[in-house]
């Protein structure tokens, strides 16, 4: 992308991972994952447990999940991951070892307390007593008997997502829930004496003002929890919000996909006030979304460094890491084609799981490019010397187009670091689209949306 680029939306993108699951393709022939994970650094791995089910879908939602899923089909799936789990640890071998884990979705609080049971029974084929391990909830799933199994089975970290305090607010980010419901969730956490607690609040859905988001970063804070994430509303192809904007009037009160520069004003002021608000009330920014207290360690598992070490998936929505392959199963959006692939899973013989199906093959330069990207968009940025002791280059030399966000003011460049200033990171949604290669876009661009 041309600098020029710089200039439009600092709302392009959200990379959670690069290169994003758009870029993948089938990998032909499918490599046998012995032979993905040979020679690879095996001694502090991430292990992330995908449930692809929800009790209703969020209108911002563009995860893969279903929502209200047959309770058979629920049972087929958790007897499916431990199938998987079974071929996925005996390719990998006993020499394999995990720093962290982590449950997502979808909703794993979804399951009902017997059936967590069994998916940590799963779990602890992999997991040394005391390993870190985090779980996401949500208000209506949060129930003192799963929030019992999660504790009694090691959890260590709770995320929530709240979004928004706001009975209204909710209801406008398509996802109806009462405080009332929020609350005593929340309650229920801090019952049972997790380690963390983290709280998803979002900021700049419509109808929200200065004065409501004060009230929910307000509520969220009485709670003390370690850490909160705080995301700019996006409207995605395929979700909710997408669907009921194509379907009104556009003078409406409905953000859209196009371009709107007055609502990316709202985010910008919106998100400049949550920074301020969580820095006075005691918490360090580590990312644009990422805040935790600062009484804690900034890392909770200081073993486990995303840019070097891998990460091993589980579940059709789950992705794996090695240093120069990514891969996974089929991605989608919409509905029906969640349900596909969730059938899909479902029906394959155990030996599948012997094999990486989709993916992506991360050349050196896209070695390089992921391992900027994922330290830049931190707070604390690239650290030079390891940049330099993993390529044996500069990151400077390597990316010279940095000098066009240090001659905007937007990064610092010591010996030691490469930093985003407070306004490269407030623009970290614009910065890092910008930095995708153009091999990396053309793939993302070309897959139609489902």
């Amino acid at each position: 992308m041309t600098a020029a680029s710089l200039d439009g939306t600092p709302y392009q993108d959200y990379l959670y991972g690069y290169p994003h699951k758009t870029a993948y393709r089938p990998l032909r022939p499918r490599p046998a994952l012995g032979e993905v994970w040979a020679g690879q650094s095996r001694d502090a791995l991430m292990l992330y447990l995908h449930l692809p089910f929800c009790e209703m879908r969020c209108g911002f939602c563009n995860l893969f999940t279903r929502s209200n899923p047959p309770a058979d089909q629920v049972r087929a799936y958790l007897a499916q991951l431990h199938r998987q789990a079974a071929r996925v640890a005996a390719a990998l071998g006993d020499d394999a070892r995990y720093a962290r884990f982590a449950v997502g979705g979808g909703t794993p609080t979804y399951l009902a307390a017997d059936e967590l049971s069994s998916m940590f029974d799963l779990i602890d084929r992999f997991r040394p007593a005391g390993t870190p391990t985090a779980v996401e909830t949500s208000p209506a799933t949060a129930t003192p008997d799963r929030l019992a199994v999660l504790r009694d089975r090691g959890t260590t970290r709770i995320s929530i997502g709240v979004q928004s305090f706001l009975d209204t607010e909710a209801r406008a980010a398509g996802r109806p829930q009462r405080r009332t419901e929020v609350e005593r969730a929340l309650a229920a956490i801090r019952d049972q004496a997790f380690d963390e607690l983290n709280i998803d609040l979002i900021y700049g859905i419509p109808g929200q003002s200065r004065h409501t988001w004060e009230q929910s970063l307000a509520a969220a804070l009485r709670w003390t929890p370690e850490e909160l994430f705080l995301y700019p509303l996006y409207v995605r192809p395929l979700t909710g919000l997408s669907r009921r904007a194509a379907g009104r009037d556009q003078s409406a009160d409905a953000p859209t996909d196009v371009p709107d520069p007055a609502w990316d004003t709202q985010r910008q002021a919106l998100y400049r006030q949550g920074v301020d608000r969580l820095r006075a009330a005691g918490y360090r920014q580590l990312s644009m979304r990422h805040f935790r207290r600062a009484d804690l360690p900034v890392d909770a598992v200081p073993e486990y460094s995303c840019q070097s070490d891998g990460m091993v998936g589980l579940g059709c929505g789950a992705r794996s890491y090695t240093a120069d392959l990514h891969y996974s199963f089929e991605y989608a959006v919409a509905v029906g084609q969640v349900r596909a692939i969730i059938d899909d899973y479902l029906r394959r013989p155990e030996s599948d799981f012997d094999h990486a199906e989709v993916g992506y093959r991360l050349d050196l330069d896209e070695q390089r490019r992921r391992w900027l990207i994922t330290s830049l968009l931190r707070a604390d940025g690239c650290d030079q010397a390891a940049y330099g002791a993993r390529f044996g280059s500069r990151a400077v030399d390597d990316f010279p187009q940095l000098t066009v966000l240090r001659d905007r003011g937007w990064l610092t460049a010591t010996p030691d670091r490469l930093v985003l200033t407070e306004a490269g990171l407030a623009r970290s949604d614009l910065i890092g689209p910008w930095l995708v290669s153009r091999r990396v876009r053309a793939a993302m661009s070309s897959r139609a949306a489902r």
